[in-house]
């Protein structure tokens, strides 16, 4: 489990699933992914996430509110290997979906904040990146809010049809030594 002054990261619990799917249920939460998940569907993605968790010890962590125990969404760590078809993969990805009402409150960038210190002071790696649709600009803000800057190598996603809206994606990455030689985490550069 991790703390930020207002939220908590943790494994999940079989009660985030019905919150989980309403969020993934909801089109403009999922505005930037090919298609809404129904139930069975997230659920089985909750699943998956909750396995890697125990295997892994971190993942795409559960986050709730502190002052509520509300379950807003995800933010964590996930790896992908050479095979992925994402640029200078292997590599650990940070990501984040968050329900919509807690948009636009700072939640996101508060737990990925953390999750990339977790990265790089426990796990010990030296760069964490993060890929979104070209065209999924609010997520590219929070790459940038968290110090993230853009790789420029551009790429299409292997599991999206040629021509596909979301096909052309972006990579963003953020070092360890710009963290250690003192460029702090939320800094825009």
């Amino acid at each position: 489990m991790l703390e930020t002054k207002r939220l908590i990261l943790r494994q999940w619990e079989d009660a985030d699933y019905p919150h989980f799917a309403r969020m993934c249920a909801d089109p403009e939460v999922m505005r930037y992914f090919p298609s809404v998940l129904n139930e069975s569907e997230s659920h089985q993605l909750a699943d998956r996430i909750r396995a890697l968790i125990d295997q892994n010890g971190w993942g795409f962590w559960a986050v709730e509110l502190k002052s509520s125990g509300e379950f807003i969404g995800f933010v964590g760590l996930n790896t992908l290997d050479g095979e992925s078809g994402v640029p200078n993969a292997p590599l650990l990805e940070i990501g984040w979906r968050t329900a919509s009402q807690y948009w636009h409150k700072g939640y996101a960038t508060e737990a990925a904040e953390q999750a990339i210190r977790y990265a790089f002071f426990v796990l010990g790696v030296d760069d964490v990146y993060s890929f979104t649709a070209k065209i999924n600009i609010p997520s590219q803000m929070v790459m940038k809010r968290l110090g993230m800057v853009n790789t420029r190598l551009d790429f299409n996603h292997p599991k999206l049809p040629e021509g596909h809206e979301l096909q052309c994606h972006c990579l963003y990455k953020i070092d360890k030594q710009a963290i250690m030689t003192g460029r702090p985490l939320g800094v825009i550069i």
